[in-house]
């Protein structure tokens, strides 16, 4: 960013991928570096947890334009659930902020194209965190591939395989609803389609699948 002070960041979803893998982490890693200038909810007790879990000190805010024309953030980082993804992203681009997003990025084409266009009108940087590459055996996986450990890729064989405990566990929250998470082939496999991208440092020239 190349600023001459702290980033100031504004977050939006406080559950627990929000206050722990992005709002606790930087806090204790990188307080040095960054501040969070608000924290906003439509669940005011979760915004009181967050406050405490991520021991910060910052206005909290059901209003998200609010919480943005208030503190001007540089960054926004949206942790919501992914069917509202693209109304933060879009609302915090055009606003003038760069966005970080957790993936996956949204849960349908017409979302998607709607952030794209959102996201060249602004100018301005969208991320979207793909944290499972941040695993310690899917890092070294990259660095022995880079490293060209195996030799040159020419094909990849990718099965995974959700165990019975975890895997249920999406049943039991919102991510079970298709209008909420579009389904795991659209929450659970972004993992897998952003893992092997990165892995071969490729993109796909098609997908599709089976169903």
């Amino acid at each position: 960013f190349g600023l001459n002070r702290k980033l100031k960041i504004c977050m939006v979803g406080t559950g627990i991928r929000g206050t722990g893998f992005w709002g606790r982490r930087l806090v204790e890693n990188y307080s040095d570096l960054l501040e969070f200038v608000g924290l906003c909810d439509i669940n005011e007790g979760r915004l009181k947890f967050a406050l405490d879990y991520m021991k910060v000190d910052c206005p909290v805010y059901t209003d998200f334009e609010q919480m943005i024309r208030e503190n001007r953030p540089d960054l926004v980082i949206v942790t919501t659930k992914d069917s509202t993804h693209h109304e933060f992203i879009i609302k915090g681009l055009d606003m003038g902020c760069d966005v970080l997003t957790e993936k996956p990025l949204t849960i349908d084409e017409r979302k998607c194209q709607a952030i794209l266009d959102a996201e060249r009108r602004s100018n301005k940087n969208l991320i979207v965190g793909f944290n499972y590459r941040w695993s310690p055996y899917m890092t070294k996986i990259k660095e022995l591939l880079a490293n060209n450990a195996v030799g040159k890729v020419t094909s990849v064989d990718f099965h995974w395989y959700l165990n019975t405990y975890h895997g249920a566990s999406y049943f039991r929250r919102w991510h079970g609803h298709r209008e909420y998470g579009g389904t795991l082939l659209v929450h659970t496999a972004t993992h897998h389609f952003g893992l092997l991208n990165w892995w071969l440092d490729s993109d796909p020239a098609e997908v599709f699948a089976y169903g």
